[in-house]
């Protein structure tokens, strides 16, 4: 029976170190620690295709060289292009080494042979981690983290250490209250804390369940006592943090990634599917709708993107860019009509808020055919929903004379209105305004739409993953 070994012992010849011979392509077994240095290599790629060629009109010109378990250490691709050509018998240096005895010499020894060939970044990373030694190179990036991560200005003195107090038995009552709201409202998300304030003013509770006349009022004590227990609440884990909000202070981060394969997953998952169609594109008037504060304006977002209408947030009385912005919207569209749906409080700011704000789209914009609507608050909504009033008007604002000589001197807030009915109050008003049949022919497009662009996202990332 012939062997590996006597089929190597017929025709062993020796040069200096190294033994020449000829030896069955069979018996001969890349490593797979190549694969993993540098790259798998492919059979089907040209350089492989034209080595072969070249290899059935010349033959193999330079010898696979192995080890002596038979280990190839260089000619993973003449290796791969003779067994394409056909060869059955293929010239080897063999070298003084067995991969089985010693894998770490091997993968050095591997690597030398490979030194002269043209290697990516990523091969020569791996190349390098060779002659590195794990301990080590993990205390050195250790150490370089903390000297990175010193910083080179001294810190503020925080003074000494001070805890919050804990949540007495005697305040349980009102933060049952204050979480039954907030697991009630959970779809509204992250709410304020006015809109909990008028919540609870519908149920009024004690403050503190010792004291009878601790109830729970429309007042500043009552809302700072609110105020604190909610912060003592989601500091202890009572309360979701992410269940409160506070849209005043808007928050700034980049979309990043930790490497570019997650970049590519998420673009292609995500791929086509941020469309939206223009639905009232084809209505004879433009719309608008302008919100007075950041409290709502999330609750006031989720309608309007229903209709495609857009919103503006003036947090108080408008600057002039989201104005003048408008503008250019209107006269893009090249409607002859502007309708502004305008939400504000019920107070003698908000009433002037509205009022001024249309003025200046006709007056500072020059357009005439605007067509201001007053959508909420209202004296109206505020006697149907029996509305707590927030405070008295403010004595030191000009409009108020005005506003208590029509309406009294009580004033109220849009987050009186329970989120579900606001929403219910602007939907209602958008349609009201709207061409319905000229609308629903438009989502029956968006649908047509979504569907055509399902079928090319599909096709897309068949393509690319086809590459990947």
């Amino acid at each position: 029976m012939t062997t590996l070994a006597t089929r190597k012992k017929r025709t062993r010849t020796k040069v200096g170190h190294d033994r020449l011979s000829e030896m069955q392509l069979c018996d001969i077994r890349p490593a797979p620690e190549n694969d993993r240095l540098y790259e798998p290599v492919d059979p089907r790629h040209l350089s492989i295709v034209e080595l072969a060629n070249s290899i059935r009109e010349f033959g193999l010109r330079e010898p696979i060289v192995i080890t002596e378990d038979g280990y190839i250490l260089s000619g993973h691709r003449r290796y791969a292009a003779c067994r394409l050509a056909g060869l059955t018998v293929v010239p080897v240096r063999i070298e003084q080494i067995r991969r089985s005895a010693d894998i770490d010499a091997f993968v050095v020894l591997l690597r030398e042979f490979n030194r002269q060939r043209v290697k990516s970044i990523d091969m020569q990373l791996r190349e390098a981690i060779i002659d590195t030694n794990p301990l080590e190179a993990r205390a050195e990036l250790i150490q370089y983290r903390r000297e990175k991560a010193k910083v080179g200005q001294d810190p503020l003195l925080m003074g000494e250490c001070k805890n919050r107090r804990a949540i007495s038995a005697a305040k349980i009552p009102l933060l049952n209250a204050i979480i039954d709201v907030v697991n009630d409202r959970r779809e509204y998300w992250p709410l304020s804390d006015r809109t909990l304030h008028y919540a609870l003013l519908n149920n009024p509770q004690l403050k503190h369940a010792a004291k009878p006349d601790s109830i729970y009022r429309n007042d500043l004590p009552s809302y700072k006592s609110l105020v604190e227990l909610v912060t003592r609440a989601r500091i202890k884990g009572h309360i979701p943090h992410e269940a409160i909000g506070d849209e005043t202070r808007p928050f700034v981060s980049w979309n990043v990634h930790r490497e570019a394969g997650a970049f590519i997953r998420q673009e292609l998952d995500n791929l086509f599917k941020g469309f939206y169609r223009d639905l009232t594109q084809s209505q004879p008037n433009h719309l608008e709708v302008v919100v007075e504060k950041n409290t709502v304006a999330g609750i006031v977002k989720t309608v309007c993107s229903e209709f495609t209408v857009p919103m503006t947030s003036g947090r108080g009385y408008c600057s002039l860019p989201p104005r003048y912005e408008m503008a250019k919207r209107f006269r893009a569209t090249g409607k002859e009509k502007l309708v502004v749906l305008l939400v504000t409080d019920f107070d003698p700011d908000g009433e002037e808020i509205a009022k001024s704000f249309a003025r200046s789209m006709r007056d500072d914009f020059g357009i005439a055919a605007i067509h201001p609507i007053k959508v909420a608050l209202t004296s109206d909504q505020i006697r149907k929903h029996k509305l707590p009033p927030s405070m008295e008007a403010k004595v030191s604002s000009s409009r108020t004379k005005g506003f208590v000589a029509k309406h009294g001197t009580n004033v109220w807030e849009l987050e009186a209105l329970p989120p579900a009915t606001l929403q219910v109050i602007v939907r209602d008003a958008i349609v009201n305004v709207l061409d319905m049949d000229l609308f629903e022919q438009e989502q029956q497009a968006e649908a047509d739409d979504a569907a055509k662009l399902e079928a090319r996202r599909k096709i897309v990332c068949d393509l690319l993953n086809g590459v990947a």
